[in-house]
This record gives C-alpha cells, structure tokens and sequence, in this order.
C-alpha cells in the first residue's frame, strides 16, 4: 500500500441501502445465482415475483455473508442447508448470532425437504416461510432495539418541542 494510485483503487457504495456492495461482491453473488442447486431453485420459484405477498431477492450480501434469499420488509433470511451444513453447524451459528444483532432473522431448511416441490414438506415449509414474514412485517421493527434512556444534565436548557 505504496503512495501510488489510491484513488483508484476505492470503491464507493452504488447502491443505497445496500450491505457492503462492491464490485467484487456483485461478481460473487452472481456467480452464486447462477450455481443454485435443484433445492434453491425449487424454492426461488415459490418466493420470486411476490407469489409469497413479499419480495424476496438471491444472494444479498450482508457483511461479509451472502444470504441464500432475503426478504427486507420483515429482515428475515431463508437459507436452504446441503449435506455440507450438517459438519459447519458452529459457523452456522455465529452466521445467525451475527445476522440476529442486525435485526434479521435466519430459517434454515433441510435441502432435501425441498427436492420435489408440492409435497407436504415443501408447502409447510412455504408456509413457514410467508407466516415469519407476516408476523415480522406486522411488527413496528423486527427485533428492536432497548430504547435509550435520557436525561438531562442540571443546568442543561430544556429540549425544544
């Protein structure tokens, strides 16, 4: 990190709203929406294009974790769990203790739960999904956070109403 050419090197944020956006990230989701597996595709059928009453997007990065599907109005995060989970249990965990302080909210699915769409597992599991997302969005704010307590310093002018 020489004194050269550090303007050019940065990247500002294009998008507002966005969770640590970069080029380099918009590469990584895209390859990752391209790579889906039979499961995630299964359900990314039921969850785009509003079916569900809510939109849904693939692979939003939020910090440096890409959500499988993520639905912004109720912060609620839908990960679809391959065989490969089943021995990454504690980073799944510290994934969704991360996600949780930021007010989004993790359901994990089996893969194979959602291998063959209209049966029994997969609508309950639609249906899972469009219930956390109704009770979410109802909600004034999903998980908010402990009001701070203010007071006033003697001698401090009163506040302006």
């Amino acid at each position: 990190m020489g004194g050269g050419d550090s303007a050019a090197l940065e990247v500002p944020l294009v998008r507002k709203g966005a969770f640590n956006h970069n080029p380099v990230a918009q590469l990584r989701a895209r390859d990752l929406r391209s790579e889906m597996s039979v499961s995630e595709k299964r359900l990314w059928a039921w969850l785009r294009k509003d079916q569900t009453g809510f939109r849904f997007r693939r692979q939003v990065r939020v910090e440096k974790f890409f959500l499988d599907f993520y639905c912004a109005a109720a912060k609620l995060c839908v990960e679809v769990d391959g065989e490969q989970h089943a021995v990454r249990r504690e980073q799944d965990a510290f994934r969704d203790r991360i996600l949780f302080r930021r007010g989004i909210e993790t359901v994990r699915i089996p893969s194979l739960d959602l291998f063959q769409d209209d049966t029994p597992k997969f609508n309950d599991w639609i249906n899972r999904i469009v219930a956390r997302c109704q009770e979410r969005a109802e909600s004034p704010t999903p998980n908010p956070l402990p009001q701070r307590r203010t007071t006033l310093r003697e001698g401090a002018p009163e506040p302006r109403s």
